[in-house]
């Protein structure tokens, strides 16, 4: 879908009365009226045009108390498709979905180093260009393209002003696709995306706060407050990653020492066991290291349930700092949950100040390897359903 008719689509009442739909399917278009405040003409007016769009449908008819059954109102998600990036910082991964999320087809692109923009923003736009040819999929039908990316973002124009692990920075990825596929492109960081994504398709119900961790080659945080995305004054919240936990710690790829990624990500959890595991004389993988784990060595469980006291340390300060309901780990550490989460949670209930700072629910995403891929699809998701337009540049 064009960048032009899909702002012709967004509207606050047309959004409002979408959202509704989504959320409380079947409904009707009385029930709407009511539960919006918004006059049946309106509510009327809307869904016709929304179902000339392909955005809704009609279902059989509802129960009635008495007069004349209700029509019953769905979203219907087999019109209209998203494609999700999942970009860096070791492969380009890329979906399409319905508007139910549903994945119909999936591509996957190494990133080898050393990268240019340039080579970069082409691997983008070939992945790209995959999912067409794997889908099909007229590109009038697709809604816009949602790209999670690694590092810091400038969420206004779309650029990747560092990625510190592929070493660039100044990606001007939005104006780059958009040139090159005329569509409507949103570009976030890949934490704060998976935060969105999980409020959007973790199951997770009305949570009025939560925090998604993402931790794998790096650490980052996305922070959903009152079902907002939290972007902070200059567009780097959430960069749990290098809070101090160490003054006087390892380098950090940021210039800075002691960094919690220094601790935890993939990479100083490898190198963490390489030094202190005497047996282990050669660079061994995370994955290699909970496999070890899993067979009883007992250096690698302790390294991992270290990991995850580490882990509890700047979660506790994150629920000291924002107080969410709920934190959702996800990332390719967390597939060492079984000896990693026993630690956080031990962590928490020893150092949380108050009865209900322990209170705080800490879970793994649900949705796997998907977590970040999801969020990228719900950066145009929410475009389409959330009644507050500008919702992600919202500070």
């Amino acid at each position: 879908m064009q960048r032009g008719t899909f702002q012709l689509m967004k509207s606050v009442n047309k959004s409002i009365i979408l959202n509704k739909i989504r959320t409380s399917e079947p409904i009707s278009r009385a029930q709407i009226a009511k539960d919006t405040t918004l006059t049946p003409p309106t509510v009327s007016s809307i869904v016709k045009e929304l179902m000339e769009q392909g955005l809704v449908r009609e279902s059989t008819l509802g129960h009635s108390s008495g007069g004349r059954k209700p029509t019953m109102l769905h979203i219907d998600t087999d019109n209209y498709y998203v494609i999700g990036i999942d970009a860096g910082p070791e492969t380009v991964e890329g979906v399409i979905t319905d508007l139910a999320g549903e994945i119909l087809y999936r591509t996957s692109s190494l990133l080898k180093q050393p990268i240019t923009n340039d080579q970069f923003l082409a691997i983008l736009k070939g992945t790209i260009n995959t999912i067409f040819q794997l889908s099909k999929i007229d590109q009038d039908k697709i809604i816009g393209i949602g790209i999670a990316m690694h590092g810091v973002v400038d969420i206004n124009t779309g650029t990747s002003l560092v990625a510190p692990i592929l070493n660039l920075s100044n990606i001007p990825i939005k104006a780059e696709l958009e040139k090159e596929f005329n569509l409507t492109i949103k570009v976030e960081n890949d934490a704060r995306a998976m935060a969105l994504g999980e409020s959007w398709f973790g199951g997770h119900g009305n949570v009025d706060s939560m925090v998604a961790v993402n931790i794998g080659r790096g650490v980052g945080a996305g922070i959903v407050i009152d079902g907002k995305l939290y972007q902070g004054a200059l567009g780097i919240a959430g960069e749990i990653g290098h809070m101090t936990i160490d003054i006087n710690g390892r380098l950090c790829e940021c210039g800075n020492r002691g960094c919690l990624q220094t601790f935890v990500s993939g990479s100083a959890i490898a190198e963490r066991a390489t030094k202190r595991i005497q047996e282990i004389e050669r660079n061994i993988t995370g994955k290699e290291i909970f496999e070890l784990a899993q067979g009883g060595h007992e250096g690698c469980i302790e390294l991992l349930y270290e990991t995850g006291t580490v882990i509890g340390v700047g979660l506790i300060n994150l629920i000291h700092l924002v107080n969410p309901s709920k934190i959702v780990l996800g990332g390719g550490v967390m597939k060492s949950e079984k000896f990693i989460l026993p630690a956080i949670l031990e962590t928490i209930q020893e150092r949380a100040i108050t009865p209900g700072a322990k209170e705080t629910t800490v879970i793994v995403t649900n949705l796997g390897n998907d977590a970040t891929l999801m969020g990228a699809v719900s950066l145009l998701l929410v475009e389409l359903f959330d009644p507050f337009l500008n919702r992600l540049g919202q500070k």
